[in-house]
């Protein structure tokens, strides 16, 4: 944005943008971070969250953990439930057995695309419910027990 523009409705300017981009990348599934739009718009963090404020009442993005924003596309579902729920279903989803090693940390990071220590603190969960072994630095979480289908509602 330049010197002697005005910031009123620019944020909604910003946000047609990235509605047009969306709209021309199908494969786009995250959101420029606000840094990068910071930078492009030259404008301020408050002005780029009002734009993503926009994006988010229409339904059109979402923060997700970590300070980025995601795409939400029509008809797509998004998991809601705490991360400690959604790993319960690793134990079928992966045909895991007691015994058996558990995912680490980092695959499970990348999988569900949050951050390591928030997954570490959901495993922490799993471990106090007896489910998981304890892991650790160098120490391979196994199985203990195999969640019951009550207790994964």
């Amino acid at each position: 944005m330049s010197q002697g523009a005005s910031p009123r409705g620019t944020f909604q300017s910003i946000a047609e943008a990235l509605k047009a981009r969306i709209d021309a990348d199908p494969e786009m599934v995250e959101l420029p971070s606000v840094a990068e739009l910071i930078q492009e718009y030259e404008v301020s963090r408050g002005v780029v969250l009002r734009a993503f404020g926009v994006l988010r009442k229409e339904g059109t993005a979402e923060p997700v953990p970590g300070g980025r924003w995601c795409v939400i596309r029509e008809g797509q579902s998004t998991d809601r439930r705490p991360l400690e729920e959604r790993l319960i279903d690793v134990f079928g989803d992966d045909g895991l057995e007691v015994g058996a090693a558990f995912p680490s940390a980092s695959a499970l990071a990348v999988r569900f695309g949050v951050s390591r220590p928030t997954v570490t603190k959901a495993l922490e969960k799993l471990e106090a419910a007896g489910w998981l072994s304890e892991g650790g630095q160098g120490r391979v979480r196994t199985v203990r027990a195999m969640p019951i289908r009550e207790e994964r509602s």
